[in-house]
């Protein structure tokens, strides 16, 4: 079976954006994640709240790969690019009830989290959840994500947009944890059911 991975940046006190729900801390999205970013996944999912933001941001940097990207105020980096490349013509998949269309190639609407569930009984690589929090939470509620892996940053956003909004409490054990540069630290957790 299909694992269901969700990772996140976050700060120390478990924010993953600051007040205009933007995390201006990091440089790169794809950065510090490693390769399984793009050989271990062929499906993205998101909810219907992110979505909108995730698919401005990345048409934007595969657009324009040398200009300032005008969300970030910087140069995307060979990560990002790359990341942009591989995000236009993997699946993407946004969890949502209300959501009526969706403009990016590659992209599917999906009613609620069983068909994710049906996704994972499919052959094919592992899942990538990337977010928003909503609906990291739902899936973890629901039992669907094997592993959560955070990449955090050595600060406290203090005011700021919380990553779990879980209903439940969920055992996690570690499997790894590596320090990155800069004081940030890596650590992967599989989610006890």
């Amino acid at each position: 079976m299909r694992k269901v991975i969700a990772a996140f940046k976050i700060s120390a006190d478990g924010k993953y954006g600051g007040p205009d729900g933007y995390a201006d801390w990091v440089e790169s999205w794809p950065e510090d994640f490693g390769s399984w970013l793009t050989t271990q996944i062929d499906a993205c999912v998101l909810g219907a709240e992110f979505y909108p933001l995730y698919e401005q941001y990345w048409s934007q940097v595969e657009a324009a790969p040398d200009e300032i990207h005008p969300f970030s105020g910087r140069m995307p980096t060979a990560e990002d690019v790359e990341w942009s490349g591989f995000a236009a013509k993997t699946p993407h998949y946004v969890v949502s009830k209300t959501l009526k269309s969706v403009t990016w190639p590659n992209t599917r609407i999906l009613p609620d989290l069983d068909a994710v569930a049906a996704m994972k009984r499919e052959p094919g690589k592992d899942i990538y959840l990337i977010g928003g929090p909503s609906i990291a939470g739902a899936a973890i509620d629901a039992g669907l994500v094997d592993e959560l892996r955070l990449i955090v940053y050595p600060l406290i956003v203090g005011d700021g947009k919380p990553l779990f909004s879980s209903a439940a409490r969920h055992a996690m054990q570690l499997h790894t944890i590596e320090q990155l540069p800069e004081g940030r630290l890596s650590m992967v957790y599989g989610i006890g059911q």
